[in-house]
């Protein structure tokens, strides 16, 4: 069976965006790697469906996209399952009254999706889908 086995970004705060990940998506970081000759450190996070994102950090890696602002070619955003709207629509209003920003609010797309698209700490589209 084809599956993807996880997704990998380059962050710039790494303990800030496990800590994000963990706190709203449950996602479970495995043990912290640190290779001291690369200057390279990463965490795989697990989501209860198998499914796992791979967050890593190298000094020397640069930002180069304003993901609220600019349109690119490449990975655009990834969306993560609730379940159910009410989920959406709820963790929506937590995650904006804590600061985060809402780029696109609850609504049910022409496909039939019903989701919302915040931005993580470090600017990158999630989209909240059921």
């Amino acid at each position: 069976m084809i599956r993807i086995e996880h997704v990998a970004m380059w962050v710039k705060d790494l303990e800030t965006m496990r800590s994000f990940y963990e706190t709203y998506f449950g996602a479970v970081a495995g043990e912290k790697y640190h290779n001291e000759r690369a200057d390279f450190t990463s965490y795989f996070l697990s989501f209860g469906n198998g499914c796992r994102l791979e967050l890593m950090h190298k000094p020397s890696i640069v930002d180069n996209h304003d993901a609220l602002h600019i349109e690119f070619t490449g990975l655009v955003h990834f969306a993560i399952s609730l379940g159910e709207p009410f989920k959406v629509d709820a963790l929506t209003d937590q995650l904006r009254a804590e600061g985060y920003s809402v780029v696109r609010e609850p609504r049910t797309t022409g496909d039939g999706y019903y989701e919302s698209v915040i931005l993580d700490p470090e600017g990158n589209k999630v989209e909240l889908t059921i």
